[in-house]
């Protein structure tokens, strides 16, 4: 069984190639390039493509002949919520485009088992403690819609044809399952404080007023090697006859506030991360954190490793760079 992974290069994706891998499964890789790096990939066959080019499905097609692939992950995407704002067209292009031609190309070829990287930006801004996967979807900057269109998408795809699907919502991912697949892009909030201790720089935290314990926002965060081990369940899944649900939360079902991964990274470093407080950001809800019932019940799967585990693994990481 070939399974290809778009976006195989990305720090995400990467784990997820490795695990499948080491399951046994041959992988396909898939990516442009753009932002993924080819030392994570080496091992793997690699098709070079930009998946919103007209020209994508048909290079698809050659490629799951060539290499015999039954089922795709799909992660490759623009997921920068501030350049989402800015660059809409290219987001609906990239996200969304890209994701049509590859369904074109899995239904042109026949392969019928998807699993799509979805995100907890299509919820919006919800005014709850855990979110469930039946709470409504109200996505409030480009990033969240691009991906709750994929989700309707990816639908609207198995019903018209054979193709079994998945929709994983992530929540917040961080941490590394080995060094050498670490986040290198300093975006979120782990790797954006480690930089910050790095250039002894205080870190902005940005709003300490909330509704919270310590007034910083709660969110909540996933390792990826966990998350990764949440897509070789779906793959399994998707072998059933009876699939109840097609959408599911990544998290770990806690929260935790900037001040929790403050104090979480600083106990790994072994010094005090500084911080500064900054007026709020527009559109940060207090609150975010995953109801995962569905996805502990469904696919047995849920988190084994806590947030002192990701900050201990992205330290390690960043020291053996």
């Amino acid at each position: 069984m070939t399974v290809a992974v778009t976006g195989a290069a990305g720090y995400i994706g990467s784990h997820v190639a490795h695990l499948l891998a080491e399951a046994g499964i041959h992988v396909l890789a898939v990516d442009d390039m753009s932002a993924g790096l080819g030392s994570r990939i080496e091992q793997f066959p690699l098709v070079e493509i930009d998946l919103a080019r007209d020209e994508a499905p048909g290079v698809l097609r050659a490629a799951f002949a060539q290499h015999q692939v039954r089922a795709v992950v799909h992660l490759a995407a623009r997921k920068a919520v501030g350049e989402s704002v800015e660059q809409p067209m290219r987001y609906y292009s990239q996200n969304v485009t890209g994701l049509a031609n590859v369904l074109t190309a899995m239904q042109q070829s026949g392969v019928d088992r998807f699993v799509f990287s979805s995100s907890a930006a299509t919820y919006g801004m919800p005014d709850v403690d855990l979110v469930s996967e039946d709470q409504r979807c109200e996505p409030i900057n480009p990033y969240g819609e691009t991906k709750l269109v994929g989700e309707w998408l990816v639908r609207a795809a198995t019903r018209s044809s054979d193709l079994r699907a998945v929709s994983l919502r992530y929540f917040n991912v961080a941490g590394t399952g080995r060094p050498e697949l670490a986040d290198t892009v300093v975006a979120n909030l782990v790797p954006i404080l480690l930089q910050r201790a790095a250039e002894g720089v205080p870190a902005a935290v940005f709003g300490d007023d909330y509704p919270t314990p310590d007034g910083t926002c709660v969110r909540d965060y996933v390792h990826v090697a966990d998350l990764a081990e949440a897509h070789v369940r779906a793959l399994t899944y998707l072998e059933r006859d009876d699939r109840p649900h097609d959408v599911f939360n990544v998290g770990s079902g806690t929260g935790a506030s900037v001040m929790d991964v403050v104090e979480a990274l600083s106990r790994a470093l072994g010094q005090e991360v500084a911080t500064v407080v900054e007026p709020r950001r527009a559109g940060d809800p207090p609150r975010l954190v995953a109801s995962v019932e569905r996805i502990s019940s469904v696919l047995g799967w849920h988190a084994t490793r806590d947030l002192d585990e990701i900050c201990r693994s992205a330290v390690e990481a960043a020291r053996a760079r």
